[in-house]
């Protein structure tokens, strides 16, 4: 696996840590045994960099293999343990600009250094026991905030407090499992190292314990994925006009021809200090046109996947028949009809709609006028969180998410387990299950395949 992926813990890798292009300061970062020795080939000051005090910078000019100076720079070395990576390491503090911070990599490279795959030096805190998983991550959510809220829920991780909640989760697991090992090996003992009741109280507090966490990694999640958001509907209802009024800007292409909209758009807005991410998607309806076709698959899949489904109706015009089916397939999922074109004379109005689909919240908007967009967007957040303000939490992934979630599963099936008196070997079992997920989620037991995909995810030089 580090072979396909052209990586090993013993190379010295090096990428810029800064963004490409112009700027103030563009840091070249070196992690790896020897990374100092390497770093004083190129750079020349009063003193070598190895004879520096750590995390001291110093002033120097930039040499290449062939003699020529070509930056002068500011460098600093980290000692082995006391650095992002854990690793000695080094960063050159080159003037902001793309060819100085090019040149500066190409002489590291051609000297013994490589570049670094996205995400290594993260993956090598992680590696290296600096960082655990769930810390690795938030660092990704760290650099993706796009609200206050879901920057502090990130931080509140990357301070270790959710894997320290999780680890003793974890240990309480284990000791109850270790306890109903006991009993299955000393079967003579009448009354067992722990009785039912005891044990039932164990596994309530567990599983208090679990859905606290997952409620907190819940309302991290909607602060840092936001609340995905499908605009549907038949072409020609207003669904671009739609995305338009929630953007406050022309993001989409809006004409009076059906169709006009063939591939999704997919924009983020903040509201309420929650991400809100809106995918305009083409109209839903039958057609023989191959590329608009593609375009209502992608449509039907958005519709899908979504969080909450904007199901927008043309109020001047009669339900249709392909609208009526349409609902049928979206009641069954959380949704909002809007009622668009409120400032013209109706066909469709709210009452009529409520005889057909009797369940659905149900909000009139103008999308040209953007009269009641707002309301819309309290709407959309609130149908999500229940009304409750989103606030605290820690910022976790999908994957974190799955985890937790079949880490419960199995604590209440343990549960069932033991009320119905069904065995301790197969509550043992269901524990086990428990603290595998549990051990997933922290990357005590991951696969290289799973590290590859979270840390593909990175930018190079984090």
């Amino acid at each position: 696996m580090e072979a396909e992926r052209g990586e090993n813990m013993e190379d010295i890798i090096t990428a810029l840590a800064t963004a490409w292009g112009e700027g103030g300061i563009a840091v070249v970062r070196l992690s790896g045994e020897g990374s100092v020795e390497l770093a004083d080939k190129i750079f020349e000051g009063k003193k070598k960099l190895a004879d520096m005090p750590a995390r001291f910078l110093t002033l120097g000019r930039l040499r290449s293999a062939e003699g020529d100076f070509f930056d002068e720079v500011l460098a600093v070395r980290f000692d082995r343990g006391a650095s992002y990576t854990a690793e000695e390491s080094a960063e050159i503090h080159c003037h902001g600009g793309s060819l100085p911070a090019q040149k500066c990599i190409e002489q590291l490279c051609s000297m013994g250094a490589r570049l670094a795959q996205p995400g290594e030096f993260t993956r090598r805190a992680f590696v290296n026991g600096r960082i655990d998983l769930p810390q690795a991550e938030a660092v990704l959510g760290i650099i993706r905030a796009e609200s206050d809220e879901a920057l502090y829920a990130s931080s509140r991780t990357l301070q270790g407090t959710f894997a320290q909640r999780l680890g003793m989760l974890l240990e309480k697991i284990t000791g109850l499992a270790a306890f109903l090992e006991v009993d299955l090996d000393f079967p003579e003992e009448d009354e067992g190292y722990i009785a039912r009741d005891d044990c039932e109280k164990s596994l309530d507090d567990l599983i208090a314990e679990g859905e606290s966490i997952f409620d907190d990694c819940r309302s991290g999640l909607i602060l840092r994925e936001g609340i995905r958001t499908a605009i549907i509907g038949r072409p020609n209802v207003g669904k671009s006009s739609l995305l338009n009024a929630l953007l406050r800007e022309d993001r989409a292409i809006v004409t009076p021809v059906p169709g006009t909209t063939r591939d999704r758009i997919e924009e983020t807005l903040t509201h309420m200090g929650i991400p809100i991410r809106i995918i305009d998607t083409a109209g839903i309806r039958d057609t023989e046109d191959e590329v608009e076709c593609i375009g209502v698959n992608q449509s039907i899949r958005s519709m899908t996947e979504a969080d909450l489904r904007v199901w927008v109706i043309d109020a001047a015009d009669d339900l249709t028949e392909e609208e009526t089916e349409l609902g049928r397939r979206v009641s069954s999922m959380k949704h909002i009809i809007v009622l668009n074109k409120s400032d013209i004379p109706q066909k469709t109005s709210a009452e009529r709609l409520k005889r057909f689909f009797p369940s659905s919240r149900i909000v009139s908007v103008s999308a040209l006028k953007s009269d009641g967009i707002e309301e819309l967007k309290n709407i959309i957040v609130n149908e999500i969180t229940g009304g409750k303000k989103v606030t605290g939490g820690y910022g976790v992934t999908s994957r974190q998410i799955e985890c937790l979630s079949a880490a419960l599963s199995s604590l209440n099936e343990t549960r069932k387990v033991i009320s119905g008196g069904l065995g301790d070997d197969l509550a043992i079992t269901c524990l086990s299950d428990a603290r595998s997920s549990i051990a997933k989620l922290l990357g005590i037991d991951v696969t290289e395949n799973l590290l590859d995909t979270i840390f593909s995810k990175f930018c190079i030089g984090k």
